[in-house]
Order: structure tokens, then C-alpha cells, then sequence
């Protein structure tokens, strides 16, 4: 399937809901006096969606994967601070929520790595490269 914007991608989608469910999250008392702790995690969510979007609106194969590697990166950070928050007790009454986040921020990485994995088989280069083969100029 081919998508045109970026706000079509499902894993666009799955990201903001991701977002959503951190700052619901982070809206909770636990996170009353966690300042540090809620600004990595609410940042690392965030960053999730908008790398994605930017990776798919430079318009390349050659660009696009970096972006996403690096929302499959901060994927992993929402992973990896989930499991501190699992660990500190006035967090328990959250673990649910915490656990969801967990599961939705891993589904969201696996979906980057395929489309990275893709995107590197590929001869496709995007739309700027055709745009530029075909007025005569060569790729930079």
C-alpha cells in the first residue's frame, strides 16, 4: 500500500496513541513531584511520532531510515523506563496502564524495524531522487 502522508502511516497512528497513553500516565499524582522522570518519558513518547513523521516527509530511502531508527530508539527508552516505573512502589496502582504502554511502545518497534528492514531492499530511492532524475540533477 502506498501512503501519501504521513498521517495514514498505522505506525503514525499507533505512535500518537502511545503519546496519549504516557500523558495519561504522567498526568497521575505518582508523577506529582517526578519532574526528571516525567519529561524523559513524556520526550521520548513525543519523539516517537514526530521522528517518524519527518523520516517519511524528506521524501528519500537514504533519509528516512535514520529517523525511524531513531523512534525505534526512543521506543525503546519508553520500554526501559516503564520497567523502572514497574519497580517503584508508589507506581503500582499504574501498572496496568504502565504494561500497556510497555506492549504498545514494543509493537511500535517491531513495526519500525520491518519498514526499516524494507526500505533497505528496496531500489526505491523517494520522491526527491524521481523529482530530480527527472529534471537532470543528480542526487546529493
Amino acid at each position: 500500500m502506498k501512503y501519501n502522508r504521513f498521517e495514514e502511516l498505522p505506525v503514525w497512528q499507533d505512535a500518537i496513541e502511545l503519546a496519549v497513553k504516557i500523558f495519561e500516565l504522567t498526568a497521575k499524582p505518582e508523577f506529582k513531584h517526578q519532574f526528571r522522570l516525567k519529561d524523559q518519558i513524556e520526550s521520548a513518547g513525543i519523539s516517537i511520532s514526530n521522528n517518524i513523521a519527518e523520516g517519511f516527509e524528506r521524501g528519500t530511502t537514504n533519509e528516512t531510515p535514520r529517523f525511524l531508527y531513531i523512534s525505534k530508539g526512543s521506543s525503546g527508552e519508553v520500554r526501559s523506563l516503564t520497567y523502572v516505573l514497574e519497580q517503584v512502589s508508589s507506581f503500582h496502582c499504574s501498572i496496568g496502564l504502565i504494561l500497556d504502554i510497555r506492549n504498545r511502545a514494543a509493537s511500535i518497534s517491531r513495526q519500525l524495524g520491518a519498514w526499516c528492514g524494507s526500505l533497505q531492499q528496496t531500489e526505491l530511492k523517494g520522491q526527491r531522487y524521481v523529482a530530480r532524475r527527472v529534471s537532470g540533477q543528480s542526487e546529493i
